[in-house]
């Protein structure tokens, strides 16, 4: 579900101190593409959505979610928006979050 070596390659490239605020940013940003997918899904800008998310999940290494969010993208741009199983997406989302915080902790 996380790619840990990822995680760990970015905290020493950035440092403990500034991972803390790229992971905070990352949470911000990527909440906000989240939300929008949950409330109003706009299927004209789909493919974007899930461009930036899937860019944000592989900088944190979040495999699985990037994975989804690479699939929706592909099926966006084959104009194929509407098949995309957001709740499934969003669901990998919440699951990967969790998981990175509790590993985070650990």
């Amino acid at each position: 579900m996380i790619n840990w070596e990822r995680v760990n390659e970015l905290r020493e490239e950035i440092g403990a101190e500034d991972f803390a605020e790229v992971v905070e940013l990352f949470l911000e940003e990527v909440e906000l593409v989240i939300e929008k997918l949950r409330e109003s899904p706009d299927y004209a800008t789909l493919g974007e959505d899930l461009h930036f998310l899937k860019g944000s999940a592989l900088n944190l290494g979040f495999r699985n979610f990037s994975g989804l969010c690479q699939a929706g993208e592909t099926a966006s741009s084959e104009e194929a928006a509407a098949s995309v199983d957001i709740p499934e997406i969003l669901g990998s989302y919440k699951t990967s979050k969790q998981a990175f915080q509790e590993g985070l902790r650990a």
